[in-house]
Parts: C-alpha cells; sequence; structure tokens
C-alpha cells in the first residue's frame, strides 16, 4: 500500500490514501521506542483534505473528510483503536469542501467553503457521539487554523468576494467567486457555539 497523507503520535502512526471508491483507506502502525508494527486499518468515506485532517486523543482517531458525490458533502468520524467507525456527523455544509480542520483535545473544528466561510465547531467528549455544537459564517476562508492560548484559533486564508453578471432580464445573478487579499481571524471559541 501507499500512503498520501500521514498523521503521527508519539505512540501511532497512521497512513491515508483515497480510494476510487470515494473514500479513504487509513492504516495504523503502533510505535513502541523503535519497534514499529501494524496495528489495523479501516476505511472512512470522503477524501482528507491534509494532515490535519486526522488525530489521535484518548486512543480515538478523529478524522474529516470531503465526499466528493453529486453535491459534495463533509463528514467527522470517530474510530476506536482497532479503527472501527464508533461514531460520527455527517452530510455537513452540502455542496461545500473543507478547506482546514484542527482538532484540540476533546473539541474538533472544521472550515468548509464555497462562497462563505463556515467555521463548525464540535465536541468530541463523548467518541460515540460527537455533536455540532456552533457554527459561524464569515466571508472568505480559512486555509490554516492555529491554536492561541486555550480558547482562540488564529484562521489565515483570503478573503473571497462574488462575481456578478447580468442574466437575459438584467437581473445581476452570482456567477463565481474570486479569491481577494490575505485574511487572519481570531475566533474565540470559549463557549463552543452553546
Amino acid at each position: 500500500a501507499y500512503g498520501a497523507t500521514m498523521y503521527m503520535n508519539e505512540s501511532s502512526m497512521y497512513l491515508a490514501f483515497g480510494n476510487s471508491g470515494n473514500s479513504t483507506s487509513i492504516i495504523k502502525f503502533e510505535l513502541e521506542g523503535m519497534k514499529v508494527g501494524y496495528a489495523g486499518s479501516g476505511t472512512v468515506p470522503g477524501q482528507l483534505l491534509n494532515q490535519f485532517s486526522m488525530d489521535e486523543y484518548k486512543g480515538n482517531l478523529r478524522v474529516a473528510t470531503t465526499v466528493w458525490e453529486n453535491d459534495s458533502s463533509n463528514g467527522l468520524f470517530v474510530l476506536d483503536h482497532s479503527l472501527n467507525i464508533v461514531g460520527s456527523v455527517e452530510d455537513l455544509a452540502k455542496g461545500e469542501s473543507i478547506y482546514s480542520v484542527r482538532f484540540l483535545g476533546d473539541k474538533g473544528y472544521v472550515v468548509t467553503f464555497r462562497t462563505i466561510d463556515p467555521l463548525f465547531v464540535f465536541d468530541l467528549s463523548d467518541p460515540k457521539k460527537p455533536v455540532l455544537t456552533g457554527e459561524l459564517k464569515v466571508p472568505g476562508f480559512s486555509s490554516y487554523l492555529h491554536p492561541i492560548g486555550n480558547d482562540i484559533l488564529l484562521g489565515i486564508g483570503a478573503d473571497a468576494y462574488d462575481i456578478y453578471r447580468k442574466d437575459g432580464s438584467g437581473k445581476e445573478v452570482v456567477v463565481g467567486t474570486r479569491q481577494g487579499g490575505i485574511k487572519f481571524s481570531l475566533f474565540d471559541t470559549s463557549d463552543m457555539g452553546k
């Protein structure tokens, strides 16, 4: 097998690769000093954006993916130590794709984008019942999320604005989106949207 995306911590290494059937296979290796051993494999629907789309916490792997079928949608999956899906939030932000992901302890943050940047906040304290607790929509998008302290996230990305064109009746309609300049956002995540 090959791995297109890798995530690693002190005790585990995960290699992920996209399948032709719009799913991602994940292989887990356990690390003990200089010893590396195969520990299992599993599959989640959709495709990963990058290594930040995976994170292991308290023995569970959390994964965020975009499903590229029909009108795209997104999902967040929690897998146990054997890489079986034990919890999920699916069909998130239809028609959009994931632009950035960050997992911090028992919280998860996902940014999707099509014409506006929603930041989704997840409570992952119960691996079997992940919960979407909040959503904030701002113009543009964040392509990288970085924690600053305990309750502040820095989003780095780009501004975006709509492109208009007149239709046959002379009415202006949105025909696309154009990327603008660099955008920095600070998000206060202290209440998780509750």
